[in-house]
């Protein structure tokens, strides 16, 4: 992509965040909760929440969804992101089609829906490798158009080999966080998690309302009756300071912060705030800074009311993790028993992808997805700028539509992808690399490997939702019949809901 463009993309991106982000949380068509304070009280005790005048924000207008370029190779032959393991707008659109609703276009992300999907990538032995593999797709109609999967895999780590764990939740208890979809199941994650915990590793909670307090100082995990007793107590109040609750959230990180080991704060909430901070600025230097000693932050959003899917997104990203959304009890137990280790070990820092199309053999390409991790190409290679972070067992994947040249000799690799990523421990940088031949395209998704028939199902239904170039070659029904077809092919968990996502949304 030209330099100008992407320049004109970040600044279009952080516009809006910089603005809005913090001035309401509901950026959704769902009514839900509501925080509530009065006006000149906002350091006073909190109103019951049922009688409480509410002081709405100013509204927001959810931006139209961004859509990355087609781009002449012959003008820049180079596609450069920062890595994502995002998948919290899978998730959250589900819950929408779940309540009825059909989900904002500026909040599907497509890259989130592929994440989300079990790719069955091969893992290294450590750090990070790069998978590649495409096919010709006909229902995109042009016969020189071909799909290219470039998937990136991290090493597994076993339980009992990972480091020590040191937790500290965040959690909101405002009144918007009232709900069966909110708190209940804030609630029903945490137990879940403590179960999970090896015996040594800690646990400290913070909340947050318009009364930020730690309600349970650091405590081992062989303690798990006090720990879900304090859990089982919590209930909601007054408004939404995060700014306050984020602050103290890192300060008691950072006093139990032990080094060698594994320090976290994880954030729970929908992602409202109406006290504090106006604006993100102040809540992101706190994360910065704690994220330079390795306190990474993972974010996790619950309730379809008024949430803040924008802000949750993105302090994830300024925190160097990661962010999800649970919309159930089987969404909480994927993320906090079943990929425990990934949520806690970081295999990979400031991980970046450079993928080259050889301009001999392709015409353009279009990257589906990742608009807000845009680098430039020539900081691909400077370990200043940020990456993503990716966690044990955790993969990213890009799906790039391609126009191949006509006539074409193919005598050299027509996609090159490169990953470069710094080691978690030694902060040196490594590099891997994969490589497709013309020869090596599928004739069609049915041909191809599995995982990418689902994957292009799965981009497709993300595409149908933001309006973009494909939603004109492929309905909902269509797209579910290609979604249960893959999910006969790969029989995991990832598959089939996402067959019974696109089922939903056909329907």
């Amino acid at each position: 992509m030209p330099q100008p463009v992407r320049r004109t993309l970040r600044l279009a991106l952080a516009a809006p965040i910089a603005v809005a982000v913090l001035a309401t949380g509901c950026t959704g068509t769902f009514e839900g909760g509501t925080d509530s304070v009065a006006p000149g009280q906002e350091g006073a005790a909190p109103y019951p929440v049922d009688r409480a005048p509410r002081v709405p924000g100013p509204p927001v207008t959810p931006r139209a969804p961004d859509q990355n370029p087609v781009v002449d190779t012959r003008e820049d032959n180079k596609s450069t992101f920062a890595l994502d393991v995002d998948t919290g707008s899978f998730t959250r659109t589900r819950a929408q089609l779940n309540a009825g609703g059909r989900p904002i276009a500026a909040e599907v992300r497509t890259e989130e829906f592929i994440n989300y999907l079990d790719q069955g990538y091969r893992p290294p032995a450590d750090g990070l490798n790069v998978h590649i593999d495409g096919t010709s797709v006909p229902w995109l109609e042009q016969s020189d158009t071909r799909v290219i999967r470039v998937g990136v895999q991290s090493a597994v780590v076993e339980q009992d080999a990972r480091p020590r764990a040191h937790l500290t939740f965040v959690i909101d208890i405002s009144g918007s966080m009232q709900g069966p979809e909110k708190l209940d199941l804030v609630k029903d994650s945490l137990h879940q998690l403590v179960d999970s915990l090896r015996p040594d590793d800690t646990v400290a909670i913070v909340v947050y309302s318009n009364n930020t307090r730690v309600v349970l100082p650091q405590t081992e995990a062989r303690h798990a009756d006090r720990i879900k007793g304090v859990v089982t107590d919590l209930d909601t109040e007054g408004a939404t300071n995060a700014e306050a609750g984020l602050a103290l959230g890192y300060e008691t990180a950072l006093a139990n912060r032990a080094p060698d080991e594994l320090n976290r704060v994880v954030l729970l909430s929908d992602g409202v705030a109406n006290v504090g901070s106006t604006g993100p600025e102040a809540i992101l230097e706190t994360i910065g800074k704690a994220a330079q000693q390795q306190v990474d932050l993972v974010t996790v959003g619950f309730g379809l009311g008024s949430y803040n899917d924008e802000l949750m997104e993105q302090l994830a990203n300024k925190g160097n993790g990661f962010h999800t959304y649970v919309d159930n009890a089987g969404e909480a137990r994927r993320i906090f028993t079943q990929n425990l280790t990934g949520t806690l070990v970081v295999t990979a820092r400031d991980a970046k992808a450079q993928v080259e199309f050889d301009p001999d053999q392709v015409t353009t390409y279009r990257l589906l997805g990742y608009e807000n991790r845009d680098v430039p190409d020539d900081d691909f290679r400077n370990d200043d700028v940020d990456g993503g972070e990716l966690g044990a067992g955790h993969s990213a994947t890009a799906v790039y539509e391609i126009r191949v040249r006509e006539g074409a000799v193919p005598v050299r690799p027509m996609v090159t992808a490169t990953v470069r990523y710094l080691h978690p421990d030694t902060r040196e940088p490594i590099e891997r690399r994969a490589e497709l031949m013309n020869f090596m395209l599928a004739p069609n998704p049915e041909a191809a490997d599995p995982h990418l028939h689902a994957t292009i199902a799965a981009a497709s239904l993300a595409e149908e939702f933001r309006e973009g170039p494909w939603a004109d070659h492929r309905t909902f029904a269509q797209i579910a019949v290609d979604a249960a077809a893959a999910a006969n092919r790969v029989q995991n968990q990832s598959m089939r809901e996402l067959a019974e996502v696109a089922d939903l949304a056909a329907r």
